[in-house]
């Protein structure tokens, strides 16, 4: 049984090919969203749709490469077109992650990062903000993360990136409040998704001491961090908006 949280509301979710995306995009339809799934590739997308419209539910999919503003506009734009307005927006993004220390970071490292970790971002709340304005209002939640919280020496470009996507998150929420626009944010710690496959590839390990820092000794499934941003664009979080909520099983307590 549902609770159908979202039932008569579109949703944009962006990095909806895989991990909390495509955990998201399962969960929304099924909580009675009609959702708008955008990723660089559609391949991964198509099927995922196809799973939801057999299910019954309303989607459709959109390319999109965060680092192309253009792209990203028009591809909100599409959404609102396809539906006629948009009420609800997850920027989860395609995150991109470099490990390695500060002084190796390079600066196209740094450029890569700002443009899909932060600049995406930006571009994409201010499209979706204007087309929840013709609506009369909406919600986004974009997904950041725990290293945005603290020192993060491992990803020392994606820890900053994220910090300030907190901060844009905050600054959006006051000035669009009037508006009937909430934004909010969610900070996931350890997540077992592909990217911490590539990372565990990368450096050897990084699994195991993910889970130790846990006080929950797991990572979370994207199913239960999709749930978070599930209740923040639902109208049962009607009054929160400016939040930063962690969803790390304690990790940044």
């Amino acid at each position: 049984m549902t609770n159908q949280m979202l039932t008569g509301k579109v949703v944009l979710i962006t990095g909806a090919s895989r991990g909390i995306g495509a955990a998201a995009a399962r969960l929304f339809s099924a909580e009675g969203a009609a959702v708008v799934l955008a990723a660089r590739g559609t391949d991964a997308l198509d099927k995922i749709v196809a799973e939801i419209r057999g299910e019954g539910g309303v989607a459709d999919a959109v390319a999109v490469d965060l680092a192309d503003r253009a792209g990203v506009r028009a591809a909100v734009e599409r959404a609102g077109e396809r539906h006629g307005r948009l009420d609800g927006a997850f920027n989860n993004g395609a995150a991109i992650q470099q490990p390695g220390p500060l002084d190796t970071t390079s600066d196209d490292d740094i450029d890569q990062q700002f443009a899909v970790n932060f600049r995406g971002h930006w571009t994409a709340m201010t499209a979706e903000a204007e087309l929840m304005r013709r609506g009369g209002g909406g919600a986004i939640v974009n997904t950041s993360s725990i290293g945005s919280r603290r020192a993060n020496p491992a990803l020392p470009a994606y820890g900053a990136m994220k910090r300030a996507l907190n901060s844009i998150t905050e600054t959006a929420a006051v000035t669009w409040a009037a508006q009937g626009i909430r934004v909010n944010g969610i900070t996931p710690g350890g997540t077992d998704t592909e990217m911490i496959e590539a990372w565990e590839a990368a450096t050897p390990g990084v699994r195991d001491r993910i889970n130790a820092s846990s006080p929950m000794g797991r990572m979370a499934t994207p199913r239960e961090v999709a749930e978070v941003a599930l209740w923040l664009l639902s109208d049962r979080a009607a009054m929160v908006t400016g939040a930063i909520v962690p969803v790390d099983g304690g990790a940044g307590a």
